[in-house]
């Protein structure tokens, strides 16, 4: 997690990269693209950044244990909390910017990434969703959070997030982009 504090707003970063890979067949987390690490590609966002890295030992339960992991470290002064996946490879940090500015414009509001007709992460939730999403079970994610505040979304419009790191097939996506 990292935190970013601007104004009144604490807003901390939660990369979630837990989970089994199984239709990657193997730790995609490492997998190298542009020969760097995946989970390198989010370091340029934590830089000057505190980070404190969360091992979630319930990762076998699924995604909301990772979530529920990331929540309960949260501190006192955390107003926001910016949940993305770490397989959302071509996520640019001038998306994040996006994101959070518009979560900046109204912070009692969920920021969500719109993409192909969804609202998804990355996503940034308010204080006040913290209690729902520390009571998140099995293989879920904030999805379920989302759908239970749709008056509450401002949807930033977010192609990239539409992609993400399942197969080794999207990594030759990924690798060798179509023109």
């Amino acid at each position: 997690m990292a935190e970013h504090g601007e104004g009144s707003e604490a807003l901390h970063a939660m990369v979630l990269a837990a989970g089994a890979s199984a239709r990657f067949g193997s730790a995609k987390q490492l997998v190298r693209i542009g020969g760097r690490p995946l989970l390198h590609t989010v370091a340029p966002l934590l830089k000057h950044s505190p980070v404190s890295i969360v091992i979630n030992r319930d990762w076998h339960e699924g995604l909301a244990s990772s979530i529920r992991a990331g929540v309960t470290r949260l501190p006192g002064s955390c107003t926001g909390v910016l949940l993305v996946l770490a397989d959302q490879a071509v996520v640019t940090a001038e998306d994040l910017r996006r994101l959070a500015a518009a979560w900046r414009r109204q912070p009692e509001y969920i920021a969500a990434a719109l993409y192909r007709g969804t609202t998804g992460v990355p996503a940034i939730f308010p204080r006040s969703c913290f209690s729902d999403l520390a009571e998140l079970r099995g293989d879920v994610g904030a999805r379920v959070v989302l759908r239970r505040n749709p008056d509450r979304i401002v949807r930033v419009p977010m192609e990239s997030a539409a992609f993400d790191l399942d197969t080794p097939e999207d990594l030759l996506a990924i690798e060798q982009p179509s023109e």
